[in-house]
């Protein structure tokens, strides 16, 4: 054989000819310490309500929650972050502020004590606790920047108070990292990380979320606060003004339809990167899995790695109980 010709004979197929070669040069890892796994805690007592929009997941009263967390802890997961339905809602999100009987607070002190090893992330938001379902307070029929950070600031003291480890802050307020981080600090609180919802689109991908969250806004939409979904160099500029504000972590949400942003968002900072594996994302694999139209455990594992590849440190998912038993 010639030896010229035969120098121009490339074969990367020798590091795919089994599971052992692949394995040794694999780029991109996912590992059960990547995932936070969401939970939805809600008022009352005996309480494990299916979420009919995703499968596999329910809204958990305290009294049972402690099942749901043993089995993640056992599985590797130790890590979640909480989001709460509260018994009651108000224009104000009262509940969301309330020392003593808060549900996202009662959550805090109930999972301290019983999971001490157990890291607890809280989403900081109004949504959740107003009867109106926006992100913050109305003035004259529109969610009022400034006024909603003063809120922000006493539900994360709020939480701090009550325990947690870690606060993440999902409204996409002006200023709301800013103004969490001096609430925080001012309160003698400065060692708690701010993971910041730092790029967030007003995305369809949410739908199911909105049911099991019980937070669908009553009038209007979003769209005036999240970000437009054609837009990326936005993104980087609220990535921007989020780490010149303290932020710890930046998160981009969703996750699959913007891998493009993680990664650009990836290349500007050195600070760990999070992304929400959301719940449309969730359900469409569900549904096309209980059709038999895909293999739902592989297309899981390949979108997780998807993001992982992409750029994020962290992903918040619902599938990270189901995929620490394959990792």
């Amino acid at each position: 054989m010639d030896l010229d010709h035969r120098h121009l004979i490339y074969r990367p197929r020798r590091l795919r000819r089994n599971t052992n070669i692949r394995g040794l040069v694999r780029e991109n890892h996912v590992t059960p310490n990547d995932l936070v796994m969401p939970v939805f805690i809600t008022a009352g007592k005996n309480k494990k309500h299916k979420i009919p929009s995703m499968p596999g997941i329910y809204q958990w009263s305290l009294d049972k929650v402690g099942h749901h967390i043993a089995d993640l802890m056992n599985a590797g997961i130790t890590r979640v972050i909480l989001f709460g339905i509260p018994s009651e809602k108000d224009a104000t999100g009262s509940d969301a502020i309330d020392d003593d009987k808060g549900i996202i607070q009662q959550s805090i002190r109930f999972l301290r004590k019983h999971f001490p090893e157990l890291y607890i992330i809280t989403d900081i938001c109004m949504c959740e606790y107003t009867d109106h379902g926006h992100c913050g307070i109305i003035h004259e029929n529109d969610v009022h920047n400034d006024t909603t950070l003063t809120y922000l600031q006493k539900q994360v003291v709020s939480h701090a108070r009550a325990g947690v480890d870690m606060v993440a802050p999902s409204g996409m307020m002006d200023g709301m990292v800013d103004a969490i981080r001096m609430a925080l600090d001012e309160n003698d609180f400065e060692q708690i990380p701010i993971m910041s919802y730092a790029v967030k689109y007003a995305s369809a991908y949410y739908g199911p979320f909105r049911e099991a969250a019980e937070s669908a806004p009553q009038f209007g939409d979003r769209q005036a606060y999240q970000m437009d979904p054609a837009n990326v160099r936005e993104a980087l500029k609220e990535a921007e003004l989020d780490i010149a504000e303290g932020a710890d972590i930046l998160m981009v949400k969703p996750a699959l339809a913007y891998l493009d942003v993680i990664a650009r968002v990836r290349e500007m900072t050195s600070l760990p990167i999070a992304c929400y594996n959301v719940s449309g994302e969730y359900s469409m694999i569900k549904a096309a899995a209980a059709k038999g139209w895909i293999d739902g455990t592989k297309v899981m594992l390949e979108t997780l790695t998807a993001m992982k590849r992409a750029g994020a440190d962290i992903i918040l998912t619902y599938f990270a109980l189901e995929a620490a038993k394959y990792l």
